[in-house]
């Protein structure tokens, strides 16, 4: 094995001296490793595998396929489990775990005699976690993705999950769709394995970890059961011995400039909300500030170029027959940092350089755009001093510019004992606000950003209204949706003031969220108020209510914010 600062990690482990090295060596001999395997790079494949997460399931052939790759570059691999989350069987919701999982990311990397891991993820908050964890310790990385799962289809027509779960679903409430047909489309929507197959929060992170320079090329978009899928969880496997020998770590190309490059390609692929949360939580493990403003800014200047569900046509499958992550990031380069480092060894204008676009109407072009802007706004004003995030493509194009009444839900019991009440005060041009839901109300800042339509106005045709909350939505969602309304109402932002009646404005072109109440009788609302119960009084949950922070910030801990990589020797000790 090559000497390096970084492999010298399992090599202190294993030629200690004493009885602590006498059975670092013995018990691992027991697995049926011997000198020879000992004396090569050991590296870690963080599996985040699980059978209730239906998403990361196939994890385990992909392990697989990575433990081959790390034998032929001569390492030795050795496999463990972390926590998994699945956005379908956690509750209240898996966003309440992430930071946990990142911590337990974090810990077993650097308890372990590892030079360098190999992150297996694929449902939405694995993701962020996984890379959270990996930027802590710092310790050389590669970030594999497990890959979209295949379109759905029904009697002709492409179906993707959940968006058409969503809208799918609303038809059958309003009588438009008939018990049988849900039914059928029940069966057959999610039909592979895989992550959701439109540009949700499992695609936009997955894709963003390319521009980021933390992944390998392929990794957004190869389809799960893709024989090359497999073939890059070798790549990845070769790949990470090398970069254990060269002492290559995630904040070597993790760069702010590395950030700003995966900002651009969110805005140009129309993704999902959840990166504005996610992308400053990681950035913030190695001390980087990815202020919302940043957000706007790039977004103004990078236009969205990919056709993609929800806010456009196309899903995951065609975007990969179209060329993929590496065709878009092609196209995106005279808005990028191509000069940087990624764990190719290569810069990430060398990573793209050749890569083709077959589909000119999924990827378009830099003079042929399909909105000159974006696929996000952050909006400001007197109901969101601290910003508010909005999936304008997404939207209804009559709605970015509104006025209404307020309609106010004071949290999801509310919501849920009302919105279908035939007795609902509300009309189609009201403003429907849903207070409490946010990181520290929801708690765990629940993807109910979306909440439904009045069951009154869906069976009168209406589909869409503005909805405002302190939550977030899922990626694969759709709508007029203001989110992340910051500072959020269980701490007594402004979102917490609004009443039943109050005419708030959203105009998405001057960024602009206002509510259109004199600043006294604010005042007078605020001394009134009072902070909801929290809900947990042990555990992991008390910790989380005591120590998150707001959504710009990531919803993190704000005790794990900032740099602190292992050292190039650490291990643990007998």
């Amino acid at each position: 094995m090559t000497s390096t600062k970084s492999a010298s990690r399992s090599r202190s482990f294993f030629e200690e001296s004493g009885v602590a090295g006498f059975t670092h060596r013995a018990f691992t001999k027991s697995m049926g490793y011997d000198d020879a395997d000992m004396a090569r790079p050991v590296i870690g494949i963080c599996n985040t595998y699980s059978e209730l997460n239906n998403c990361n399931r196939h994890l385990k052939e992909l392990a697989e396929a990575v433990k081959r790759g790390v034998w032929q570059a001569g390492g030795l691999p050795l496999e463990f489990p972390t926590i998994s989350l699945g956005e379908i069987f956690l509750t209240p919701t898996s966003m309440l775990y992430r930071n946990l999982a990142a911590m337990d990311t974090e810990e077993m990397i650097r308890a372990q005699p590892l030079d360098g891991v190999v992150l297996l993820v694929n449902c939405d908050k694995t993701i962020p976690a996984a890379l959270m964890g990996a930027a802590s310790a710092d310790l050389p990385a590669i970030l594999l993705s497990g890959g979209p799962m295949l379109s759905g289809h029904y009697q002709g027509e492409v179906l993707g999950a959940c968006t058409d779960c969503r809208r799918l679903t609303a038809e059958y409430q309003a009588g438009v769709l008939d018990a049988a047909s849900y039914q059928e489309i029940e069966d057959g929507i999610v039909r592979s394995i895989g992550h959701c197959m439109v540009m949700g929060t499992a695609s936009t992170m997955n894709s963003l970890a390319e521009a980021l320079g933390i992944a390998l090329p392929g990794n957004g978009s190869i389809p799960a059961p893709d024989s090359r899928r497999l073939r890059l969880g070798v790549a990845a496997g070769r790949r990470i011995v090398e970069l254990a020998r060269e002492g290559v770590r995630p904040s070597q190309i993790m760069t702010k400039q590395a950030f700003e490059n995966a900002i651009t390609l969110l805005c140009a692929l129309g993704g999902s909300t959840n990166a504005v949360v996610h992308l400053p939580a990681i950035a913030g493990r190695l001390g980087i500030e990815l202020p919302l403003g940043l957000f706007d800014e790039i977004s103004r200047r990078s236009p969205m170029i990919t056709n993609m569900r929800p806010a456009g046509q196309y899903q995951m499958e065609d975007l990969f027959y179209a060329g993929g992550i590496s065709a878009v990031l092609s196209q995106l380069l005279p808005l990028l940092h191509g000069e940087l480092l990624t764990v190719t060894g290569h810069s990430l204008a060398d990573n793209v350089e050749g890569a083709k676009t077959y589909n000119s109407d999924v990827i378009r072009t830099l003079d042929d755009v399909l909105q000159s802007e974006g696929g996000l706004a952050i909006l400001r004003g007197n109901l969101a001093p601290d910003g508010a995030v909005i999936k304008h493509p997404a939207a209804t194009a009559r709605l970015l510019h509104h006025r209404g009444r307020a309609v106010v839900f004071r949290d999801m019991d509310d919501l849920r004992a009302r919105i279908n009440s035939p007795d609902l005060d509300v009309v189609e041009d009201d403003v429907l606000v849903l207070q409490n839901v946010g990181p520290v109300g929801g708690p765990g800042m629940p993807e109910v950003g979306n909440f439904p339509i009045p069951g009154k106005l869906l069976k009168r045709g209406v589909r869409d209204m503005v909805r405002i909350s302190d939550a977030r939505m899922s990626g694969t969602a759709f709508g007029t949706i203001v989110l992340h309304v910051a500072p959020e109402s269980a701490v007594g932002g402004p979102l917490s003031l609004v009443q039943d009646g109050d005419e708030i404005e959203l105009d998405v072109s001057k960024r602009r969220l206002h509510l259109h109440v004199d600043e006294a009788e604010l005042v007078r609302r605020r001394a009134t108020w009072r902070a909801p119960d929290l809900v947990f009084q042990r555990g992991y949950s008390w910790l989380y209510l005591k120590h998150v922070t707001q959504a710009p910030q990531g919803c993190d801990f704000d005790f794990l914010r900032g740099a602190d990589p292992v050292q190039s020797a650490e291990q643990p000790k007998f």
